[in-house]
């Protein structure tokens, strides 16, 4: 044995705590290449290997030969906060520096100046913060031992995760000095994924030579986990199972849903039938997120009701099962968060639960991370048009038309292509010519086509699933698992229960949304014409209100969707749907009940938003009052803008006629104003706005759906 095998194997033993812990194969290899050759390394290894170990073990090795410390980007908070606790079990200092933890960074500073850190974990986020780029990074670099990529797949934009973040780190990958080791590690990569991955890592700084990356790749099959697929008809009958047989199902576990409207609806269903479940989402608070992935770990919860959120870097080792609500987008996507489930157990179980909207959600987030180069040229154009001075993300947001969220994301490619930088005040464009990369975008979008059709086949396949499984990641070793539903035959009950059934439909039944009132105008909308400034005047607000669904939710949002369809033809609402809409009003519990009902002048659905005002008026024995009127063109722009846009696209587009403002000044009560759907909020405050300058006392907004 030699001396680098006998040290590492002292070590790896250390951190896993057994005596008689042994190298997987493959892992020396790795540590090997990195400590004594000082090369780049890909290692592509199924989730529970120990990729993990790799680098804790050869970041020791390298310090105790005078090494620096070595950097670790990862992807998630919850792994940071894992691979913290498992490297001090094997005596590694590790600190991490993230958004949630900016008061401990000037004690995380002092340490690495003490040489008293071995590992240091960054977010892909954290390496473009002008002041951690600017100022800790250059003194880092010279110092630094090794780089380590986590998840290393968010690199490539063919892979199911991609992460502009992480495209930075070619550039990082390309200061590092000669003869510092850099490794990047995966277990959900394809050929394609490798190859673009491995380019990468093998990057040099501008005039140096591209330098050979040793890919350590293994076979991807998990013989711990029992994987099948149970299809049912509709949203109802998955929940009905659930109910049936969650506490059937082994230890605890992973429920993944694909929108957080069906985990939340999810975890509530299950809590109030009396399971120990938490929903777990990316708008869930950082800290709840903590405290349920302790539960879990601790197995006080019998499962998290999860999207892709919880998702890479989870450590259970003893998950009992990993369930689906709802088919990811691809083979590869489901492989890594199956993935979670068997790491140190004989036996897992994994269902898949397809749903009938499973496509069109894909459709949806299939090109969220593509850039549009309408936008892309906008937000460079308006960059260059404020001289060299930085615009803050909100400033920049008041000047084009774009949601803050997808805003941030193109700023993300932009900032990876070059065109724009981050900096300290907010952003400016680099002045570097930028082209729309068309063919590889389209090119990628037919990708991530050709990947759902594969999760389809995979759904529907007779062959053993868990080797489609491998071989969509081109893993050669892939044979028959001899545990999968077409291996061995249904492992799962097929059988709902009427009592669960009926709980699940009611469940699904349940209607009323809150439609919060907005309380200020949005910034940089008098830049735009719209004189609207600051707090909107109490007296000009409308009510809290309600709609009858949000279309992502599992229940009525299927009805909805329907209803709202491009290819849907306007009619009036459906005697169901308007009793729906007859129930939200009854458990509204306003303060003060509607005097009369107004409907907005909807262009798209004016059958159907007239059909419920007078509906609701009659059941309710209101004067139905008409329609707000349209002034000139109405309202112009389609939804999904962000907020300034939104306004200044509905502002002085309602009117109050003289017949409608008679009325409304003889009315004591608010009125009820019903539209068909909300998506920014701004179209109901401006209604509401111009119906309480024309008298009414109050509005109390009704719309049938919530978009998101």
């Amino acid at each position: 044995m030699t001396d680098t095998r006998a040290s590492a194997l002292e070590i790896l033993r250390t951190l896993v705590g057994r005596d008689d812990a042994a190298f997987h194969e493959g892992q020396f290899e790795a540590i090997e290449t990195l400590v004594d050759d000082r090369r780049r390394a890909l290692v592509v290894q199924r989730t529970g290997w120990g990729k993990s170990a790799v680098y804790f073990v050869a970041t020791l090795l390298l310090r105790q030969q005078g090494a620096g410390p070595t950097i670790l980007v990862s992807p998630l908070l919850a792994l940071m906060r894992d691979q913290i606790a498992a490297a001090a079990r094997a005596g590694v200092r590790a600190v991490a520096i993230n958004s949630t933890n900016a008061h401990e960074w000037g004690d995380v500073l002092r340490q690495l100046a003490a040489d008293e850190v071995d590992v240091l974990l960054v977010s892909p986020e954290r390496l473009n913060n002008p002041s951690f780029r600017e100022q800790q990074l250059p003194q880092l670099i010279p110092r630094v031992g090794m780089l380590v990529v986590d998840e290393a797949h968010c690199i490539s934009d063919w892979g199911h995760d991609f992460r502009p973040d992480y495209r930075r780190l070619r550039d990082l990958i390309a200061q590092m000095p000669a003869g510092v080791p850099v490794l990047a590690t995966t277990a959900t990569a394809n050929s394609r994924v490798v190859q673009d991955v491995a380019e990468q890592l093998g990057a040099l700084a501008p005039g140096a030579e591209h330098t050979d990356v040793v890919t350590i790749r293994g076979p991807l099959a998990r013989a711990s986990l029992r994987l099948g697929v149970l299809r049912l008809p509709d949203a109802g009958a998955r929940l009905g199972w659930l109910l049936s047989h969650l506490d059937d199902l082994p230890g605890s576990g992973i429920i993944y849903t694909l929108t957080v409207a069906a985990a939340e609806d999810t975890a509530r269903l299950l809590r109030e039938a009396g399971h120990v479940v938490r929903a777990y989402t990316g708008q869930t608070d950082t800290g709840e997120r903590e405290e349920s992935e302790g539960l879990l770990k601790a197995n006080q919860v019998k499962a998290l009701i999860a999207t892709s959120a919880l998702g890479m870097g989870f450590d259970k080792p003893d998950l009992g099962f990993v369930l689906h609500l709802g088919a990811p987008s691809s083979p590869v996507a489901y492989y890594q968060q199956v993935g979670r489930a068997g790491r140190a157990t004989a036996n897992a179980d994994v269902l898949l639960l397809p749903g009938t909207e499973d496509e069109a959600i894909w459709q949806y987030f299939a090109t969220a991370s593509m850039p549009n180069q309408q936008r892309a040229e906008t937000v460079i154009d308006e960059l260059n048009a404020n001289g060299g001075a930085p615009l803050s993300t909100p400033a920049l947001e008041a000047r084009v038309n774009i949601r803050r969220t997808p805003l941030e994301l193109l700023l993300k490619v932009l900032d990876v292509d070059g065109a724009v930088k981050r900096v300290q005040g907010g952003w400016v464009a680099t002045g570097q010519p930028w082209t729309y990369d068309r063919e590889r975008y389209e090119r990628i979008a037919g990708e991530r086509i050709a990947e759902q059709q594969h999760m389809i086949e995979y759904e529907q396949t007779d062959g053993c699933r868990m080797e489609y499984l491998q071989r969509s990641l081109d893993d050669d070793t892939a044979v028959p698992c001899g545990r999968c539903d077409n291996c061995a035959g249904a492992w799962y009950p097929v059988d709902v229960q009427d009592e669960q059934a009926a709980k699940a439909a009611s469940s699904l039944d349940r209607v009323g949304v809150i439609i919060e009132p907005r309380a200020q105008w949005p910034t940089g909308a008098d830049r735009l014409g719209v004189p609207a400034k600051g707090k909107i005047a109490p007296g000009e607000r409308m009510l809290d209100g309600r709609a009858l669904a949000r279309l992502t939710d599992l229940g009525w949002g299927g009805t909805l969707r329907a209803v709202f369809s491009p290819s849907n033809i306007d009619a009036p609402a459906s005697p169901q749907l308007i009793a729906a809409c007859i129930r939200v009003l009854g458990e509204w519990g306003w303060d003060e009940r509607p005097a009369a009902v107004v409907s907005m002048p909807s262009r798209s659905h004016p059958l159907l938003v007239g059909s419920v005002a007078t509906a609701l008026a009659e059941v309710g024995r209101l004067p139905y009052l008409g329609s707000l009127d349209i002034v000139g063109d109405g309202p112009v722009g389609e939804p999904g803008g962000n907020s300034a846009y939104r306004l200044q696209s509905v502002w002085g587009g309602f009117a109050v006629g003289g017949e409608l403002a008679s009325a409304l000044s003889a009315l004591s009560g608010p009125v009820l104003l019903v539209d068909d759907l909300v998506d920014s909020r701004w179209t109901l405050t401006v209604a509401a706005r111009i119906l309480r300058q024309g008298g009414a006392a109050g509005v109390l907004p009704f719309a049938l759906g919530v978009r998101g």
